[in-house]
């Protein structure tokens, strides 16, 4: 008997393996990597401390303003009347304007410096301070903490605290009477700046005045 020798063709690539890409290893990868980790994780944390930092210390020192002309607006105090800022200068008196919180750190280091000042100088200028995102009651505790005499109050603070572009708290705005902003100042004032920025304030309405 012949025997007939049959030949199958295998499909192309069938049953042969598919060749592996050399195994180039990379043993600084992972340290690398690692490091790389590092270096975000140390600059995430020292955002969050430079943002906490600048929370609590706010950023002191003059600011410019985009308008020269202070808003008037109308302040609910604490002892049920209303301050109203057009009134104050009409009659004479430049304003000195405040922005503060209870909860916040500047205010109560400029708090005790802002009463010495509003004794001695209250015959010639005005000084009035807005309680801005708070609640009544801990602002009250402020005030009676530092003994605080000069006008405060909160009714009305938001639309006020939008109109003059608060940025933060301390702020504090020296109008003289015919309405001009003499100076804004961020941050807890001094006692040789605040005596400094009220002799300019004087001098300015004065010169206002005629």
């Amino acid at each position: 008997m012949t025997v007939t020798e049959v030949h199958v063709a295998t499909p192309t690539g069938a049953g042969e393996a598919t060749p592996r890409p050399p195994d180039v290893r990379r043993p600084w990868l992972p340290a690398a990597l690692a490091a790389a980790a590092g270096f975000v994780v140390v600059g995430l944390l020292l955002l969050l401390w430079f943002g906490l930092a600048q929370r609590d210390k706010g950023t002191v020192g003059p600011s410019s303003v985009p308008f020269r002309q202070a808003p008037n607006f109308e302040l609910g105090l604490f002892d049920g009347s209303t301050y109203r800022l057009s009134e104050t200068l009409a009659s004479g008196k430049p304003a000195v304007v405040n922005f503060w919180a209870s909860w916040c750190v500047p205010c109560r280091e400029e708090a005790p410096l802002l009463e010495s000042t509003w004794q001695r100088n209250r015959e010639r200028i005005s000084l009035v301070g807005v309680d801005v995102q708070d609640t009544d009651q801990d602002a009250l505790a402020f005030l009676r903490e530092f003994g605080i005499t000069y006008p405060n109050g909160a009714g009305n603070s938001g639309p006020t605290s939008i109109a003059y572009g608060m940025r933060g708290v301390p702020e504090t705005y020296l109008i003289a009477t015919d309405g001009q902003i003499i100076r804004k100042w961020n941050g807890a004032l001094t006692a040789a700046g605040l005596e400094q920025f009220l002799d300019e304030l004087v001098r300015a309405s004065a010169k206002a005045g005629g």
